[in-house]
């Protein structure tokens, strides 16, 4: 399969991107997880590009988070919560024209793989008699409500910038 030159370099920018951003936290959890931009050059590749190359892009963006200073505690654990959270965020490329819908399905699939981490790795930190899984919804979504609100307004503020600017572009070739 031969991938465009344009896509192979949005996809490494978005990737650098990402990276670079995931370096400033607004705001960090005490037990891991934080509230950042990361996910927001990987929305808009996804939208631009559609969700293959989105999954794709965003399982690489996590694996090089991983191998840049990821918390593993099992190899599982660190699919979960880099290359499969990240490349989850790739669904957004399925919904090109109902962004919020793109955004929102994008940030729960990341959720729910942090959730599923939290439960199967990460129980010991729950307080006792708590139920897991509660503990780690109320623990994720603590950070991913925040993120997700942010996310959808900064897809509404670039993407039609961005699109424009890419048709301006066009005209000129």
């Amino acid at each position: 399969m031969k991938i465009p030159l344009r896509i192979l370099v949005e996809g490494a920018l978005s990737i650098a991107l990402a990276v670079v951003l995931s370096y400033f936290k607004l705001f960090s959890m005490p037990q891991g997880g934080s509230v950042s931009l990361t996910l927001l050059p990987l929305l808009i590749f996804a939208f631009r590009n559609g969700w293959r190359y989105g999954i794709f892009v965003g399982a690489v963006t996590g694996l090089l988070r991983l191998m840049l200073g990821g918390y593993v505690v099992h190899p599982l654990q660190a699919l979960l919560d880099y290359p499969v959270a990240s490349g989850l965020i790739g669904i957004a490329g399925f919904f090109p024209r109902e962004k919020w819908l793109g955004v929102l399905c994008a940030c729960f699939a990341n959720f729910a793989a942090a959730v599923l981490s939290g439960v199967v790795f990460f129980a010991s930190y729950a307080p006792e008699g708590t139920n897991i899984w509660l503990y780690s919804i109320l623990y994720n979504g603590s950070s991913v409500l925040p993120e997700t609100a942010i996310l959808m307004a900064l897809v509404y503020i670039i993407m039609p910038r961005l699109e424009k600017f890419v048709c301006n572009a066009a005209v000129v070739k």
